[in-house]
């Protein structure tokens, strides 16, 4: 148990790492202030199918703050919450699905795809700019704005970075598992 504990420990802090590691190095900007399209959503994506909700909520709170942290000097938290949220739904869907085992179908692809499309909204288009214009008193029309963009980019991202991710992590799962047999 004490061992199950360490190894998700770990996952958590590395994936952490990886995931703020894409978001402040590997980006590319929208035209939009504060808002670019970066790859760890594809990484989050990833994670989710391997750790599960928990795991996807927590490695998107704490990237997206260390990155607002490093980045701007302060986490902006209305999209730091909306992220860990974002997430939580995420792993959800993968959970469901089950990419994290079994075959990966075009079925499965485009389920899991669908409902990537259902958290972006959720958490870019409504929690991130309600969440500015009540903790920040920021302009609605900039933040929405703002939050369309990110959940575009979100949901492409994800797309085709992120289903490549889930689809290496299949081969990579049914390896290990003909290998153990």
């Amino acid at each position: 148990m004490r061992l199950k504990k360490t190894k998700w420990t770990l996952a958590l802090i590395i994936s952490s790492l990886i995931f703020t590691g894409l978001m402040l190095w590997v980006k590319i900007p929208t035209g939009i202030a504060h808002t670019q399209i970066n790859l760890g959503m594809g990484w989050l994506a990833v994670v989710t199918a391997a750790g599960g909700p928990i795991l996807g909520m927590l490695v998107a709170l704490f990237g997206h703050a260390v990155h607002d942290l490093y980045f701007i000097g302060n986490a902006w938290w209305s999209w730091v919450i909306a992220d860990g949220l974002f997430g939580l739904l995420l792993g959800l869907a993968t959970q469901r699905l089950k990419l994290g085992q079994g075959q990966l179908t075009w079925a499965k692809i485009w389920q899991f795809n669908l409902w990537q499309l259902v958290d972006n909204v959720i958490a870019w288009m409504v929690i991130a700019p309600l969440g500015d214009v009540l903790i920040y008193g920021s302009s609605s029309a900039i933040v929405f704005k703002q939050g369309w963009y990110a959940g575009l980019s979100n949901f492409l991202v994800i797309a085709t970075v992120g289903t490549c991710g889930l689809w290496l992590y299949q081969k990579i799962y049914q390896w290990r598992q003909v290998k153990d047999v």
